[in-house]
């Protein structure tokens, strides 16, 4: 087994860290359920966050080649990363989000 695990990396591992992957999770999942991307806004009101770590996790994963925006215009967020390799969107408090809803 080699020492680098940067060797072992397949070209279909994912490039990202775990929370960049929930933001790419929340990102593909709000673009499949509303139609449209998500607003800066939405990120921030999900992950209980500061609207300046959301800028910076955007421009990030922008960056990192895993999403493209065009600066300036509202939801442009257009992901970049195959769906395939995103992980399970999981609740702000590390619970996997529910896939269906059941009504009492």
């Amino acid at each position: 087994m080699s020492q680098n695990s940067d060797a072992e990396l397949t070209p279909s591992s994912p490039r990202f860290t775990p929370v960049q992957g929930q933001y790419l999770a929340f990102i593909y999942a709000y673009t499949q359920v509303l139609g449209r991307p998500p607003a800066e806004a939405d990120l921030q009101r999900y992950f209980h966050v500061t609207p300046p770590s959301v800028h910076q996790m955007v421009l990030t994963l922008e960056r990192l080649g895993l999403l493209s925006r065009q600066p300036g215009v509202a939801r442009s967020i257009r992901l970049l990363a195959p769906p395939e390799a995103l992980p399970l969107l999981r609740s702000p408090d590390h619970q996997p989000v529910k896939s269906s809803v059941q009504r009492y």
